[in-house]
């Protein structure tokens, strides 16, 4: 078949190449709904350029169960040496990845690595992809990576990856479906009228070439009517070997096929004439994945069984040491062989654990528990607990809480306390994962006392220390010190380093809360330890709880320090979850410094993941509610609702006070507030007085003050919020302009009565974009009689509802018409760097992602309009 209407797909492909032979690593995502034409588009431009560049292929295979790495093993025996075995030696994920990063480092220039069908890539497959991908710039290899976006939802992990991919060295290509001309064009070549064959395939390629290859003249419904019509006119042996290959996800090995029905070459070249592959290697397989499933799927489930049966016993015959276990609990799981599931599954979660790969150990865990019938009961607990904990670490809360509650139970009914208190302090950290304080709380006591009652270990020094966190999360810092002390106590008894690590930061973290500067000692000493003894995720919490505990007190210097330390950290060893975390900080921080574009990427990246957890995702939907209530953009309420509704249940002041001061913010600028905010605000307050944060507290003091629900007194830790409060708006101004947050500069400044301090104020309201407040001051000075006031932005920077400058309409003109920055720098006669940023500027303030995403956005928002065409002039 020709391959029509791609010549721009393979030019952007050919340039991307171009640019890595200068030594400038690239990603190329290339998506589209299967049968599209991804694999067509990648073989014509590596057919193109096998003789210029090193081509290496991995490919990911639809297996019950992913193998871990298997695109890498692929890509590793082609590069062959000594690399196969450096990555099949290594003792974790990190060793593989950076022996990759090295190996790659040392190919000829230009490399183009391909991975296809990614959405079906095991976890540690996808964690490699990003590693690779935001490394590329110190290598000279072209990253061309393949997914079904059909395949690719909200929740799939793969959204994560290619979301937190940099924007400046990742192309996207969509693969749209043929036009009506071209399906017309293909079924002329093939002798056929096109007839309905358009409205029928919807333009899929796979399914025009589907449809053609029949010799049916009606167009069949559905392709896998087109492929099972052509399987059933083949011969009783090649039909043997079509049903065999189908239930072999990939491909089937030359030795799998002979040992099991031993074809004939007659019967392997009919099997290849009616579109199956021989390979290089004499395996065999479908040319496409939809045809394979078709097949398999024709097949009667008891003879699918026997198929599966006979591979598996061939598999095993032939090794298992040379056989991807997860090929073997497949088939196992397809045989309906419990014992062989229960043999391979557990190993193979374990496997795949060690690697990173968590999703796929938790479906091994799943498959097992599923085949567990004969299981002990301690045997099943054990099984349910590990389940749990990969769920946990997977985002998967609701299964993960239920699996350990499935444990307990089990381990309650034998009487095995010491497991029962490990379960109870395990749903107590789940509980507060979720959100859920009180359950949390409750069983974190339970733990304690169940822990208490038996010889003292490890166990109980980690309920302690649960126990000490979960009251230094609600700001109880005396009690968080008690119990933090005793958790220390027991382990350094025990000699338990890793629960001194954990007990050490909240301890600290605590007595910063308590305003007791030692405790920044003791978090540096639990991060110092928690680097030497290479415990990574307690690392992460110590640069967390050391700049959130610093942004919280207004340090924002300071936390910058171990933001960036601790961001760089958990993206060494895509610690995503807590990497996002500490980005839901730096844009609160950003928000603070005025750097609102900063802000508002960070936050928006965090909100469009799913499945990312409440307490990452409250304080970035607060930064994206009070960015739109600042810049008088749409939709406001909707981010902050949402804020409030996950931390209720929190009963945090650490999270509901931000909450409530954004809410009171954006009703206070907008004129929306409500008795029942006001009523809230009010017991939030109340109950700060008990506390030790004076920062929030004085927050909402001062939202309630502008609200006229607070008189004009304060006392107490004296701080900009206080100074305004008292009516001492100049000293107010100069604190914050020291702390170098200059929206709240200008809030104070716009108290004042002076012209020129009212002008100062505007010109910060104008420089940042906040046009709500820039309006109150200009009605201020207009009162006074005041004449010659800054229009401010210019009308279409006014009347377009994300706060876009003239020049930034411009680029976005250019930007949904296709053009590159550099096509759009000489367009508006600028530097490409300068277009570069104007661009990162358009889609923060779109709250988009990619120019894709930025057009579609643009096309609704009514800010372009597609049938008026590029423009053609710089106006």
């Amino acid at each position: 078949m020709q391959l029509l209407e791609r010549d721009s797909f393979a030019g952007v492909l050919d340039s991307t190449l171009s640019r890595i032979a200068r030594g400038a690593g690239h990603v190329v995502l290339i998506s589209g709904e299967a049968g599209i034409g991804k694999t067509s588009v990648i073989r014509h431009f590596t057919a193109a350029h096998e003789k210029t560049a090193c081509i290496l292929w991995g490919g990911c295979e639809a297996l019950f169960t992913p193998h871990p790495l298997a695109p890498l093993h692929d890509i590793a025996r082609q590069i062959g040496g000594d690399f196969p075995a450096a990555i099949s030696s290594a003792p974790s994920r990190h060793e593989v990845f950076n022996a990759t990063l090295d190996r790659f480092a040392r190919l000829p220039v230009p490399t183009v690595a391909i991975i296809e069908d990614v959405h079906w890539a095991d976890e540690a497959t996808l964690d490699l992809i990003k590693f690779l991908g935001r490394r590329l710039d110190r290598l000279g290899v072209m990253f061309v990576v393949s997914y079904r976006d059909d395949e690719v939802n909200e929740k799939h992990p793969l959204r994560s990856v290619i979301g937190d991919l940099p924007l400046a060295s990742a192309t996207r290509l969509q693969l749209p479906p043929l036009s009506e001309t071209a399906v017309g064009q293909l079924a002329q070549a093939a002798g056929r009228s096109s007839g309905s064959l358009y409205a029928a395939t919807g333009g899929n390629p796979f399914f025009v070439t589907e449809v053609l290859a029949t010799a049916e003249s009606k167009v069949p419904s559905t392709v896998s009517d087109a492929v099972i019509a052509r399987i059933a006119r083949l011969s009783d042996a090649a039909r043997r070997v079509a049903h065999l290959v189908s239930i072999v996800p990939g491909r089937a090995e030359r030795w799998l096929l002979d040992r099991t029905i031993a074809p004939s070459p007659d019967a392997v070249q009919e099997c290849q004439n009616a579109g199956m592959i021989a390979y290089p290697d004499y395996s065999l397989g479908f040319r496409h994945e939809l045809a394979r499933r078709a097949v398999e799927d024709s097949i009667s489930p008891a003879a699918r069984q026997d198929l599966n049966a006979s591979v598996l016993a061939e598999l095993l015959r032939h090794g298992e040491d040379k056989i991807a276990i997860g090929r073997l609990v497949h088939h196992a799981d397809h045989a309906g062989d419990s014992r062989a599931v229960l043999s391979f599954a557990p190993v193979a979660a374990e496997r795949a654990a060690a690697v990173g790969a968590h999703r796929e150990a938790a479906v091994y865990l799943r498959t097992a528990l599923r085949h567990g019938a004969s299981l002990s009961d301690v045997a099943r607990a054990r099984l349910l607990a590990k389940l749990s904990y990969e769920c946990y670490l997977t985002n998967q809360l609701p299964e993960s809480i239920a699996m350990r509650t499935a444990s307990l139970a089990l381990w309650r009914s034998m009487g095995s306390r010491l497991e029962e208190g490990d379960s109870l302090r395990w749903l107590s950290r789940l509980a507060w994962f979720n959100g859920q304080t009180a359950p949390a709380g409750a069983y974190a006591v339970e733990a304690v006392d169940v822990l208490e009652a038996l010889p003292h270990g490890r166990e109980l020094a980690m309920a302690y220390s649960n126990r000490a966190q979960l009251h230094m999360l609600a700001d109880d810092v005396a009690p968080a010190l008690a119990w933090g002390q005793k958790a220390l106590d027991l382990a350094t008894t025990l000699h338990e380093t890793e629960t001194r690590i954990h007990a050490l930061i909240n301890i600290g973290t605590a007595k910063l809360i308590g305003r007791d500067p030692s405790g920044r000692q003791d978090l540096e000493l639990a991060l110092q330890m928690a680097l030497e003894h290479g415990f990574e995720e307690h690392a992460a919490r110590a640069y967390t709880n050391l700049s959130t505990s610093l942004i919280r007190s207004l340090e924002f210097s300071s936390a910058a320090r171990y933001l960036k330390a601790g961001i760089t950290h958990c993206e060494e060893r895509d610690l995503d979850s807590m990497m996002r975390y500490l980005m839901a900080h730096r844009a609160e921080s950003s928000l603070a410094l005025g750097q609102w574009n900063e802000a508002s990427s960070d936050a928006d990246l965090i909100v469009r993941h799913a499945g990312v957890a409440p307490i990452t995702k409250i304080p970035a939907l607060v930064v994206l509610g009070r960015l739109r209530a600042r810049r008088g953009d749409p939709d406001m309420e909707s981010p902050l609702a949402e804020a409030h509704e996950l931390a209720v249940p929190t009963n945090e002041m650490q999270r509901l006070g931000p909450v409530l001061a954004a809410q009171a913010e954006a009703a206070w600028l907008h004129g929306t507030g409500t008795k029942s905010l006001l009523m809230e605000l009010t017991q939030v307050y109340e109950i700060g007085l008990k506390g030790t944060d004076v920062w929030i507290r004085s927050e909402l003091a001062y939202w309630l003050w502008r609200h006229g629900r607070l008189p004009a007194t304060q006392s107490g830790f004296p701080n900009p919020y206080t100074l305004q409060i008292t009516g001492d708006w100049k000293a107010a101004a100069a604190a914050w302009e020291k702390i170098g947050c200059p929206y709240e500069q200008a809030s104070a400044l716009a108290d004042g009565d002076d012209e020129s301090v009212l002008r100062a104020a505007l010109e910060i309201f104008e420089r940042l974009g906040a046009a709500p407040m820039a309006a109150v001051v200009r009605r201020k000075l207009r009162a006074r009689g005041v004449r010659r006031i800054p229009r401010g932005a210019q009308e279409r920077t006014r009347q377009n509802p994300c706060g876009m400058t003239n020049r930034e309409m411009k680029v976005l003109e250019l930007l949904v018409a296709g053009q590159r920055n550099a096509e759009i720098a000489r367009r508006l006669f600028v530097s490409e760097k300068t277009v570069g940023h104007h661009v990162s500027s358009v889609l923060a303030k779109l709250g988009v992602r990619s120019r894709g995403e930025a057009a579609a956005a643009a096309m609704k928002l009514g800010l372009y309009d597609p049938k008026a065409g590029p423009p053609s002039i710089n106006k």
